[in-house]
C-alpha cells in the first residue's frame, strides 16, 4: 500500500479512538477506559482542525498511481473527515436537546454494551464516570451557547426531554440506569460488591447532579428560548441553508437538491401505493388506500401488548435470515446477531460486535410503549436491523482482514442505512416474508423512508411546521400517530440523516441493475454482494465505481 496513505489512515483512526473514547471500549479497545468524551466548544475546534488537516492531506496524494483498494482508502477518508467537519462547524451542539436522539435517551443504552472484562477495566470506570458528568455539563453550556446566538431547538421536544430527566432523577439512586454494567466475570462476590458501591458514590456524585444541572439549563435558559412546532426546520436559523446543504450531502454523499430530493421523495409514495392496493385486496379485502392505511393503523388485532413478544417476533425472523443468507452471500459473519429490548433511544437501532469477539452484534428494539408496533412490522425490522441488514454490512465489515480499520468503522450514513432499506426489499426476493400481510410491513417501511424524504426536505429546506409533517405521513403510512411524531421529532433533531435510507437503498437498486444489464447471465447475486460488502463503509460514488469495475471484469 501507498506508504504515505497508509501511514495517514492509521493516523485518522488512531485519533478516532482517542478522540471517542467510549467508542472504542465499545469496540474493545481498552487504552482509553478511564476517559469520557470532551463536549466543550474548544475541543469541537481542534476536532474540526484536525478533521481538515487530515482531509488535505489525503486529497493532496495523487490518485493516479494508487490500487483500486488505495482509491477506496483515500475516497473514504477525505470524504469521512471532510463532511464531519462541514457539518460540526455548523454547531449541532447548540440545538443538540431532543427527547428521541439526545444523550440522555442514549447513554443509558451505551452503558449496558461495555465490555468490562477485566479487573482493570471496571476499575477505570469510576474515572469514567466522572468524565460523562464534566461532559454533560458541557453538554449543557453548549444549548447555552446556542441561546446567546439565537440558536435553539423545538419547544416541546426540550419539554419532553425535561419530563425524561424529571423521571430520572426521580429513580432510586441504588437502581439507577447507570449503573447497569456488567461485572468482569472473574470478580469474585465481594470483589464486584466492593466496585458496584464505589460505583453508585460515583454516579450519585458526579452523574445525576450532572444530570441534574443540564436538566435546570433546559428549564431556565433553554425552553424560554426554544422555538414553536411551528418554525422547527433548521431554514429558520441565519446560517440553516447552508447546514442543511452540509448536512444532505454528508448523509447521502452524493449531490442532490433539497428540491430534487423532496421530488423523489413524493414519486415514491406515489408508485408504492398501486402496492398496496394489490396487497389491500388480498389482506383486507379493499384496495381503497385511506381505508388501506386506517385498517392497519386502527386494528388492535394488528399491535403487540407486550415488549417480549416484540423481541420473540424478530428472533423468529432472524433465524429465518440465517437459514438462508448462505444463498445469496458467499461471504458470512462470524459474529452472532443477538435481538435486546431497550426503553430508550431510537424505535430500533443496531450495534455492531465488539472486534476483539467479546460482543456479538446487536439489534435492540424499543419496546417501552409496545402497542406503537404493528405485528406486520417486525419482520421488516429485523431483516433491516439485523440479517441480512445491519449485521452482516457491519459484522463482515469489523471482520476484512487487510483492509484499514478507518474503513470498517466509517460511519457513511447512506451506505449503511441504503443496505438496510435494500434488504428489506432483498428479503422478499429471498422468500423471508411470512405472509402478504408481512409483505404489507415492507410497504410500511417503505413509506416511512420515503416520506422522510418529503418531511424532512419540507421540514428543513420548505418551512413546514411539525403537525405538516405529521399530517402527511398520516396521509400516506398506515403508521400509528404516535410511531409518526417520534419519526417527525427525530428528523427536526437531526437534519438530514433521514434522507440516508431511501437515497442510499435506490442508488444501491440501480447499481445492481446495471451490473445485471452488463453482465448478463454472468450476473451472480453473490457475488453482487460480496462486491458490496467487501470493502468497509465507502461512499456510494465510491460504491458504484467499485460495482462498475467488478462488472466489467
Amino acid at each position: 500500500m501507498n506508504d504515505e496513505l497508509r501511514r495517514l489512515g492509521e493516523e485518522y483512526w488512531e485519533y478516532q479512538l482517542e478522540h471517542g473514547p467510549t467508542e472504542a471500549l465499545l469496540l474493545g479497545d481498552h487504552r482509553y477506559d478511564d476517559r469520557f468524551e470532551d463536549f466543550s466548544r474548544p475541543a469541537e475546534d481542534a476536532h474540526i482542525a484536525k478533521l481538515r488537516n487530515l482531509a488535505a492531506r489525503a486529497e493532496a496524494i495523487d490518485p493516479a498511481p494508487l490500487t483500486a483498494d488505495e482509491r477506496i482508502s483515500r475516497d473514504v477518508l477525505v470524504f469521512d473527515a471532510t463532511t464531519n467537519a462541514d457539518v460540526e462547524e455548523m454547531r449541532p451542539a447548540e440545538l443538540a436537546a431532543n427527547h428521541t436522539i439526545g444523550i440522555q435517551a442514549m447513554l443509558p443504552v451505551v452503558v449496558g454494551q461495555l465490555p468490562l472484562l477485566e479487573p482493570a477495566h471496571a476499575a477505570a470506570m469510576p474515572t469514567k464516570y466522572a468524565g460523562m458528568g464534566r461532559a454533560i455539563r458541557q453538554a449543557a453550556e453548549r444549548l447555552q451557547h446556542g441561546v446567546a446566538a439565537g440558536r435553539t431547538p423545538m419547544r416541546s421536544t426540550v419539554e419532553k426531554t425535561v419530563a425524561q430527566l424529571d423521571a430520572y432523577l426521580a429513580t432510586d439512586p441504588g437502581d439507577d440506569v447507570y449503573l447497569g454494567l456488567r461485572a468482569p466475570a472473574v470478580f469474585t462476590e465481594s470483589e464486584e460488591t466492593a466496585w458496584r458501591t464505589e460505583m453508585a458514590a460515583t454516579v450519585a456524585e458526579h452523574v445525576r447532579p450532572a444530570w441534574a444541572a443540564y436538566r435546570d439549563v433546559l428549564v431556565t435558559d433553554v425552553v424560554p428560548a426554544a422555538r414553536p412546532d411551528t418554525t422547527p426546520g433548521v431554514c429558520f436559523l441565519e446560517d440553516g441553508a447552508e447546514w442543511y446543504r452540509r448536512a444532505i450531502r454528508r448523509h447521502t454523499s452524493v449531490d442532490l437538491s433539497a428540491e430534487q430530493i423532496h421530488q423523489i421523495g413524493l414519486d415514491q409514495i406515489a408508485s408504492l401505493a398501486d402496492e398496496y392496493r394489490a396487497l389491500g385486496s388480498v389482506v383486507l379485502g379493499t384496495s381503497d388506500l385511506g381505508d388501506i392505511f386506517d385498517r392497519l393503523r386502527h386494528d388492535e388485532a394488528l399491535h403487540f401488548t407486550d415488549g417480549p413478544a416484540i423481541a420473540a417476533a424478530s428472533e423468529r425472523a432472524l433465524a429465518k435470515a440465517k437459514a438462508a443468507m448462505g444463498d445469496w452471500f458467499g461471504r458470512l459473519p462470524q459474529a452472532d446477531c443477538l435481538v435486546r429490548e431497550t426503553s430508550t433511544g431510537p424505535t430500533a437501532f443496531y450495534y455492531p460486535p465488539a472486534t476483539d469477539g467479546s460482543r456479538p452484534g446487536t439489534f435492540f428494539v424499543n419496546t417501552a410503549e409496545p402497542t406503537r408496533w404493528h405485528t406486520f412490522e417486525i419482520e421488516a425490522m429485523a431483516y433491516h436491523e439485523g440479517i441480512p441488514g445491519h449485521h452482516l454490512q457491519l459484522a463482515i465489515s469489523g471482520e476484512l482482514d487487510g483492509t484499514p480499520e478507518f474503513r470498517k468503522h466509517a460511519r457513511i450514513t447512506a451506505y449503511a442505512e441504503g443496505w438496510g432499506l435494500y434488504t428489506e426489499r432483498l428479503a422478499d426476493e429471498m422468500g423471508l416474508y411470512a405472509g402478504p400481510l408481512e409483505r404489507i410491513g415492507m410497504l410500511s417501511a417503505d413509506s416511512m423512508r420515503a416520506g422522510r424524504l418529503v418531511i424532512d426536505t419540507g421540514v428543513h429546506a420548505m418551512g413546514w411546521t411539525r403537525q405538516q409533517a405529521i399530517d402527511y405521513f398520516v396521509t400516506n403510512s398506515p403508521m400509528t400517530l404516535t410511531t409518526i411524531e417520534g419519526e417527525v421529532d427525530r428528523y427536526i433533531g437531526w437534519p438530514g440523516q433521514a434522507l440516508a435510507y431511501m437515497v442510499g437503498r435506490l442508488e444501491i437498486m440501480r447499481y445492481r441493475a446495471r451490473a445485471e444489464d452488463v453482465m448478463g447471465k454472468r450476473f451472480d447475486i453473490k457475488g453482487f454482494h460480496d462486491t458490496v460488502l467487501g470493502s468497509g463503509l465507502v461512499p456510494l460514488p465510491t460504491l458504484e465505481r467499485m460495482v462498475r469495475e467488478w462488472a466489467t471484469v
